[in-house]
C-alpha cells in the first residue's frame, strides 16, 4: 500500500497529466476549430486548380465545416493506402474521397450515407485487343494492374476463387487516375476503375475504352472511425440528409459529372489537338474579354460555335469566332464579325445580357447553363422548358431537371401547350452539355500541365501531403467553375463546314 502511495506521489511530482478527456468527438473538433478531411488528390474529389481548391468532396467538406462552425483543412494523398491508416491514427477526422462501401471497410469503419453510385469497369486502350471475359485478362501475357487496398483489388481476389489462374499486379505508389493514364499510354494493358472516374478521364485521354463491367452500381460514401461516441457521425448523417432534401447535393453532382454521360471519341480527339495547336493563339483574347466569366468557359463556348476559326461562316449568316448574328453584333458594338477580338468581346458582352435575364431563383452555380440554353434556342423557349418542368412536378430552378424537359419542346404533345411553341430543345441540350465537356477538358488539360505546388504550401503529415485550404473555402473556386462563359449566337462550323445548329435569341 505504501509503495502504491509513493508511486502516485511520484507521478504527481513528475508532472504526469492523468486528466480524463471526456469531450465528445464533435466537441474536440469544434474546440480545435478545424475539420481535418482526408481525401485523394484527383479531379473528382479534390485538387488545387487554376482558381484554387476544387472538387466534389472539397465542396461537400466545405459545407460540412460551415455546418460545424469550423475551418476546413484538406489532407490529400496521392495513394489510397495511406488514407485509412491516417483515419485510424486520428490524423484526420473523416475520409471524403469518393470511395465505395466494401465489406472490409464496413467491418473496420463507419460509412456515411451514399451520395452517388458507381460500377467497377475494366478498361483497355483503343487499338489493343479487347478482353471479353475474366480469362482474357492474362491472355498473351497481358498485364492487369490495380491499386493496392482498392475495391478493385478485392474484386479480383473474389474472382480468383473461380479463376485460379488469374493474376494481376498490385501497385502501391499510384492511384486510379495514374493507372488509367498508363493504359492510355500503353504502359499496361488493363486496369479496373470506377465508372465516373473513367468518364472524367476520357475527357483528356480519349483512347481509354471500357471493355466490361465487373459490378452493379456500388454506393460511394464518406468514412469515420468506429467508436462509441457518435456525435460527429450523427451530424454527418444529418448533413447529407439536409443537402439531399434541399436539392443541393443533386446540384453539386450535376456540376461535377452531370455532363459526362455522353462520350464522342472523334470529337474529343479533335478538341485536344485544337487545345495544343489553336488555343494558345487565342487565349490572350479570351482572358482579356472574359469580364466576370471564366475565360476557359468562354473558350469552350467559342469552340462549340466555330472550332476557334475566326473566319467561320454558316449558311444562315452567323459568323466569326463567336458566330454572331448581324443584329446581335450591332447590339454589342461589333462592326466586323470576322475580326477575332471584336467577336470575342461582343460574345462576352452579349452572354452577360442573356445571363442577366435568367431568373434569380435559379441556383447561382447553374445560371450560366440556363443562359447558354436560352442563347441557343431563345429565352422564351428556355422559359417554356422551365414551366414544363414545374408542371411535371420537378424543380424549374434545377438544370438537371430542366435539361430532361428540353427535348420535349420538339414533341407535339408538349410544345402545343407552351407559349412559344416548337423548338429544337434536344439541340440546345447537346449544345450546353458539349460546352460543359469542352470546359472540363480545358481544366483537365491545365491540371495535367500545372506546375508542382510551392514547397511552402505543403507539409508532410504521417506520409500524407497536407495542403491547408483558404479560410472561407465554400466561397472560393466553386463560384468560378460554374458562373462563367460567353457567347452570342448558335451553330457550330469550321471553315465551310455545315453548322450543327443556327439559332437567334428571342
Amino acid at each position: 500500500m505504501i509503495s502504491l502511495t509513493v508511486l502516485v506521489l511520484s507521478l504527481t511530482v513528475t508532472g504526469c497529466d492523468w486528466t480524463f478527456d471526456d469531450r465528445t468527438v464533435l466537441e474536440k473538433i469544434r474546440d480545435r476549430g478545424v475539420l481535418r478531411v482526408g481525401t485523394l488528390n484527383n479531379e473528382l474529389s479534390y485538387y488545387i486548380g487554376p482558381d484554387g481548391p476544387t472538387g466534389l468532396d472539397y465542396e461537400l467538406a466545405a459545407r460540412f465545416a460551415d455546418k460545424l462552425g469550423v475551418k476546413l483543412e484538406m489532407v490529400p494523398t496521392y495513394t489510397l493506402s495511406g488514407l485509412f491508416p491516417a483515419l485510424e491514427r486520428g490524423d484526420v477526422d473523416l475520409i471524403a474521397a469518393g470511395l465505395t462501401i466494401t465489406d472490409q471497410r464496413l467491418a473496420q469503419f463507419r460509412p456515411g450515407p451514399a451520395y452517388y453510385f458507381v460500377s467497377q469497369q475494366v478498361v483497355y486502350k483503343k487499338g489493343h485487343w479487347r478482353p471479353r471475359d475474366v480469362d482474357d485478362f492474362n491472355r498473351e501475357d497481358a498485364i492487369m494492374a490495380v491499386v493496392e487496398d482498392s475495391s478493385h483489388d478485392l474484386t479480383l481476389q473474389a474472382l480468383k476463387q473461380d479463376h485460379p489462374d488469374l493474376s494481376w499486379k498490385v501497385v502501391q505508389d499510384a492511384d486510379d487516375d495514374e493507372l488509367l493514364k498508363q493504359v492510355a499510354d500503353g504502359e499496361i494493358d488493363f486496369t479496373i476503375a470506377d465508372s465516373v472516374d473513367i468518364a472524367l478521364m476520357q475527357r483528356t485521354h480519349p483512347d481509354i475504352a471500357v471493355a466490361m463491367a465487373l459490378s452493379e452500381d456500388e454506393p460511394v460514401a464518406w468514412f469515420m472511425k468506429k467508436q462509441g461516441d457518435s456525435s460527429a457521425y450523427a451530424l454527418m448523417v444529418n448533413f447529407f440528409g439536409e443537402i439531399n432534401q434541399t436539392g443541393e447535393l443533386a446540384i453539386l453532382e450535376e456540376k461535377y459529372f452531370g455532363h459526362v454521360d455522353q462520350f464522342d471519341y472523334v470529337d474529343t480527339r479533335a478538341f485536344l489537338r485544337a487545345l495544343e495547336s489553336k488555343l494558345p493563339k487565342w487565349e490572350p483574347l479570351f482572358k482579356k474579354h472574359a469580364n466576370d466569366f471564366d475565360w476557359r468557359l468562354l473558350a469552350a463556348l467559342s469552340y462549340q460555335e466555330s472550332h476557334w476559326n475566326p473566319r467561320a461562316i454558316s449558311p444562315t449568316g452567323v459568323r466569326g469566332m463567336m458566330m454572331l448574328t448581324l443584329p446581335t453584333a450591332k447590339s454589342v458594338g461589333v462592326r466586323n464579325r470576322l475580326d477575332p477580338e471584336q467577336s470575342i468581346k461582343g460574345g462576352s458582352l452579349y452572354l452577360q445580357r442573356v445571363l442577366d435575364r435568367v431568373p434569380d431563383s435559379v441556383n447561382p452555380h447553374e445560371r450560366i447553363w440556363f443562359a447558354l440554353a436560352s442563347y441557343n434556342i431563345g429565352f422564351g423557349h428556355m422559359m417554356d422548358a422551365r414551366r414544363l418542368t414545374e408542371a411535371q412536378g420537378a424543380d424549374p430552378n434545377s438544370w438537371s431537371d430542366v435539361k430532361q424537359r428540353l427535348p420535349l419542346l420538339a414533341k407535339r404533345q408538349y410544345y402545343t401547350q407552351t407559349r412559344y411553341g416548337y423548338a429544337r430543345g434536344y439541340e440546345a441540350l447537346s449544345y450546353v452539355e458539349n460546352i460543359r465537356r469542352y470546359y472540363q477538358s480545358i481544366l483537365g488539360y491545365e491540371k495535367a500541365h500545372i506546375e508542382s505546388l510551392d514547397s511552402q504550401q505543403v507539409e508532410d503529415l504521417g506520409g500524407l501531403q497536407t495542403i491547408v485550404a483558404p479560410d472561407e473555402p465554400s466561397e472560393n473556386a466553386p463560384e468560378q467553375t460554374t458562373e462563367q462563359a460567353p457567347d452570342p449566337a448558335s451553330s457550330q462550323s469550321e471553315d465551310n463546314s455545315t453548322p450543327q445548329s443556327d439559332t437567334q435569341p428571342q
